[in-house]
């Protein structure tokens, strides 16, 4: 099947979803407790998690909770101004920031430029390509259903997807929509099969080999991250609704949120207005190159495009401020950690600021230096994005460039502390070149180097 930037399932595998879409529609909403079938070893393991099916007060500007304001000292013209230093030189070709707070847009700007070779200013209207960041849109997606009473998050993955095979047969019937999207599949390595993607594979071929991969645990039991696992959530979407992933994710979340720059797909990317190619490194500098395909054929992992104008409206509507979209029990749901990942505390700034890590549905949630972080990175050739909400703060903020650097990762943190008023620490290094920041070491499969990936994974590890 050739990809053209679209997904879309085979015509059979439609035609044998369509046929049960109402016999297997379950009438439930996100406020809706259910059971779980879960193994003695799987209560020890995740004893300390909430399940999805139990709503949760959302911990910002909802339930009486109110937030604080951002510390003394959070200046978004210095923000502004050490994003526009990071497209200075060789550093990175082009960048865009968007800020919010208490449902304000604070700032939503380009710099730098969108090509090497034929230079147009990066604005606020500026597409790049998302890569992981595009999971969150997944499990919020996933979410509207759960409301809509289309989906549970206890669903079993096999009720909708009859081939879906694992190489345990109680394990296969257990997945569920839930642990797809905290990558709780149980599979034993991570980022499975994603070689195969990278290789130009298309993604149901290499679905089916689920079946074969080796097994660490029972689904719900431990944590594995994945990109193809992942997307069978865009399969499932298909089976509940008779709508193609990227319709429905149009439809539900980009016209209602006004993300009118956004798309999902390579034909989305580049039949958009302005849009930053992606850009790796070379002895001569950066080199601009064409998209690849590769990780666009899976729209739940790795699909979603938008500009620093979109994401502002993101970050808004997942701050609890567009509740006629997004729900605040809705948002509390996709945001509460399901399962620990310690990994995530080994470098940089993780290693410093980061007490715990876990996964939610969609998100990572961190306890940075005591206040809760939610939080997801993306990575894919020539294309790099870090977003991060502080509810405690009511704060968003999303990070966008267009170059295998890890330099402006350091921005982050600088945001984050500047906001929650922790003493500074030197996240983002002036001179041009350094490398001492390496925030985003494990989120970024290729350095400065000269060296390329196409891994869309946020974490790879």
């Amino acid at each position: 099947m050739k990809d053209n930037g679209n997904w879309r399932p085979a015509r059979p595998v439609r035609l044998g979803l369509l046929s049960m879409l109402l016999p297997l529609t379950m009438s439930s909403t996100a406020q809706t407790p259910l059971r779980w079938e879960s193994a003695p070893r799987a209560q020890v393991a995740t004893a300390s998690y909430p399940s999805p099916t139990t709503p949760q007060a959302y911990r910002s500007n909802a339930g009486g909770h109110r937030a604080l304001p951002p510390a003394q000292g959070f200046d978004v013209a210095a923000f502004e101004n050490m994003a526009a230093s990071l497209t200075v030189g060789q550093r990175v070709p082009g960048l865009a920031m968007a800020i919010v707070q208490n449902g304000r847009v604070l700032s939503a700007r380009g710099y730098g430029v969108t090509d090497v070779n034929a230079p147009q200013p990066v604005d606020a209207h500026t597409v790049f390509r998302l890569a992981s960041l595009s999971k969150a849109f997944a499990g919020t997606m996933t979410g509207l259903l759960v409301n809509d009473g289309s989906l549970r998050w206890d669903s079993k993955v096999r009720d909708y997807l009859p081939s879906f095979q694992l190489s345990d047969p109680a394990s296969t019937q257990r997945v569920t929509v839930a642990d797809l999207l905290s990558h709780r599949v149980g599979l034993h390595s991570h980022n499975a099969f994603d070689r195969d993607i990278e290789a130009n594979a298309e993604y149901h071929t290499v679905s089916s080999k689920l079946a074969n991969a080796p097994l660490d645990c029972a689904p719900g039991q431990c944590y594995a991250y994945q990109n193809v696992a992942f997307s069978l959530i865009g399969d499932v979407v298909f089976a509940a609704t008779g709508s193609f992933y990227d319709q429905a994710v149009d439809r539900r979340i980009f016209k209602p949120l006004g993300m009118n720059d956004a798309s999902i797909g390579l034909t989305g990317i580049e039949s958009s207005n302005r849009w930053a190619r992606p850009h790796v490194r070379s002895r001569g500098g950066w080199v601009s190159q064409a998209p690849k395909p590769t990780y666009y054929r899976m729209p739940p992992a790795a699909g979603v495009n938008a500009s620093a104008s979109d994401m502002a409206q993101w970050l808004i509507a997942q701050t609890g401020h567009r509740p006629d979209v997004l729900p605040a029990p809705l948002l509390a749901t996709l945001h509460a950690s399901l399962v620990s990942t310690p990994g995530e505390m080994r470098r940089g700034w993780r290693r410093e600021r980061i007490n715990s890590a876990g996964y939610a549905l969609g998100w990572r949630v961190f306890d940075y230096s005591g206040q809760q972080v939610v939080f997801h990175a993306g990575a894919v050739q020539g294309y790099r994005g870090l977003v991060a909400l502080v509810p405690g703060r009511d704060l968003g903020i999303a990070i966008m460039w267009n170059g295998e650097s890890s330099v402006p990762s350091g921005l982050l943190p600088t945001i984050l502390d500047r906001a929650m008023g922790l003493p500074a620490q030197q996240w983002l290094d002036t001179p041009i070149g350094s490398d001492l920041l390496m925030a985003d070491s494990m989120d970024v499969p290729a350095n400065d180097s000269g060296s390329s990936s196409g891994k869309a994974s946020a974490s790879p590890e």
